[in-house]
């Protein structure tokens, strides 16, 4: 444990250096969905290549469709040593609206907020901050002993913001190089300030799009009134029955796959203070409106759920109009946990739809994506390990989360590569990412880099 005390002391004693690093990187600034900003990403990729370079990763640039990826590896300290992928993403959000923006959002500085020091600045905290944790984690056991506990690679991408075209294609392409014992993902939360987490589930996700049609135009309702099938009524009444009164969805076939989540693991969440009131009650809300007798922690990490995103039909306008629409639509989500199939969901989600639809009306479905859930098993030893290592770190000890979102990469590392994933972020909710002043506690950026050590001693030995 020698030299992780030493890499610890040498991030504390080079913290001001590692500020500058990042503060270097946030000056770029590599705006993925704009073209205007090609160069830019480019220039932050070249930037994480030579700073892996400096610190004796064999780094590249790789060239894509759209933004480049970055690439790195570096050996371990012997043949038995684990072998980690780290992924993160240098690209970032558009900064609008600017006019909200307190500085200049690629001009980051470290100001007071709240009683904490912050960095600011687009990207400080999704994902340029969080990334470099890891880097210079690295950087600090090279410093001191000239190895890494493990065997690293690295890939950073370009195109996260922008729905990451590129990164299933190049994961295909490049499987051999990428494979590795397990991922590690930080671009995840804290659960609070002084409590680091470790995310061991995410829910997958289906989407899909209906659009039910009935007569050849738009209607007038006094004269067909009755007599006329109406899209909205049909659309209505199918998706009224997507739930019953007890909360649960009733298509065929869609709990296949779902398991109960361990009593020992929910009693743990009941420690986390997150109550119906406290949750619900910051957007106005205070009653549970899923599953009967649930936690709504259960309900958004542990739980399937059918969701209307979207309802369009008739006249919507300014004023009345009386007609009975030709067509209605809506658009229709699920989130997966479990082994529930993302395509035995979408075709009984279907079927379900096409027996509601009257001899009169026809019906077309559009397919928005989908993706399998993940679930770290709860007893897994790298999820110990790590969860271990960030409790010796922090202030109160660490604890296991599910996530209620999806994040496609983390499945496509298990059904691509064949491996599992540690979803370990230093992030707190209030980092404001995606909206202008966003920013990144300085704790998170030090601390982080402290845990990553941590869990690269930890893991060191590790095999699946």
């Amino acid at each position: 444990m020698a030299k992780l005390e030493q890499a610890l002391s040498h991030i504390d004693l080079s913290l001001d250096e590692s500020v500058e690093r990042l503060f270097s990187l946030l000056r770029i600034k590599s705006i993925s969905t704009d073209p205007a900003f090609k160069d830019d990403c480019r220039h932050a990729a070249q930037s994480l290549v030579d700073e892996l370079s400096a610190i004796g990763f064999q780094a590249s640039v790789r060239d894509t469709p759209g933004h480049p990826m970055v690439v790195a590896h570096h050996d371990g300290p012997g043949e038995d040593a684990a072998h980690v992928l780290f992924y993160g993403h240098y690209d970032v959000q558009p900064v609008d609206p600017l006019e909200l923006w307190t500085d200049p959002p690629f001009e980051p500085s470290i100001k007071e907020l709240n009683g904490a020091r912050v960095i600011t600045g687009r990207g400080a905290s999704d994902d340029k901050g969080q990334l470099l944790t890891f880097v210079e984690a690295c950087r600090a056991y090279k410093q001191v002993s000239g190895e890494l506990p493990c065997k690293v690679t690295i890939l950073f991408e370009g195109e996260e913001e922008s729905g990451s075209p590129s990164l299933q294609p190049f994961l295909e392409a490049n499987a051999e190089e990428l494979k590795a014992d397990i991922a590690l993902v930080c671009d995840t939360n804290m659960w609070d300030a002084e409590t680091p987490a470790i995310s061991a589930g995410l829910r997958g996700l289906v989407g899909e799009e209906i659009v039910i049609k009935a007569a050849d135009r738009d209607l007038h309702s006094g004269y067909f009134g009755g007599a006329a099938a109406n899209p909205i009524h049909v659309l209505s009444k199918i998706l009224a029955g997507i739930h019953d009164d007890n909360g649960r969805v009733t298509i065929e076939g869609f709990y296949d796959g779902v398991v109960e989540t361990p009593t020992q693991v929910l009693e743990s969440w009941k420690t986390l203070g997150r109550t119906d009131e406290s949750f619900l009650g910051s957007v106005g809300l205070s009653k549970p409106a899923g599953e009967k007798g649930r936690s709504v922690l259960e309900l958004t990490w542990a739980r399937p759920t059918a969701e209307v995103n979207g309802i369009t039909g008739g006249y919507s306008g300014e004023g009345f109009k009386t007609v009975i629409a030709a067509q209605a639509s809506a658009k229709v989500s699920f989130r997966l946990v479990g082994q529930q199939d993302p395509e035995a969901i979408r075709k009984n989600f279907r079927e379900f739809v096409r027996k509601g639809i009257p001899e009169d009306c026809s019906v077309e479905f559009h397919e928005h994506g989908g993706s399998a859930a993940i679930q770290l098993p709860f007893d897994s030893e790298a999820l110990s390990r790590a969860k271990q290592a960030l409790t010796e770190e922090w202030p109160k000890p660490a604890v296991t989360i599910g996530m209620g979102g999806s994040i496609p990469i983390v499945g496509d590392f298990q059904s691509l590569l064949g491996m599992q994933s540690l979803l370990i972020g230093f992030a707190q909710s209030d980092d404001r990412i995606h909206s202008p002043n966003e920013k990144y506690n300085l704790s998170s950026f030090h601390k982080g880099q402290r845990s990553w050590a941590r869990i690269l001693a930890a893991l060191q030995d590790y095999k699946p």
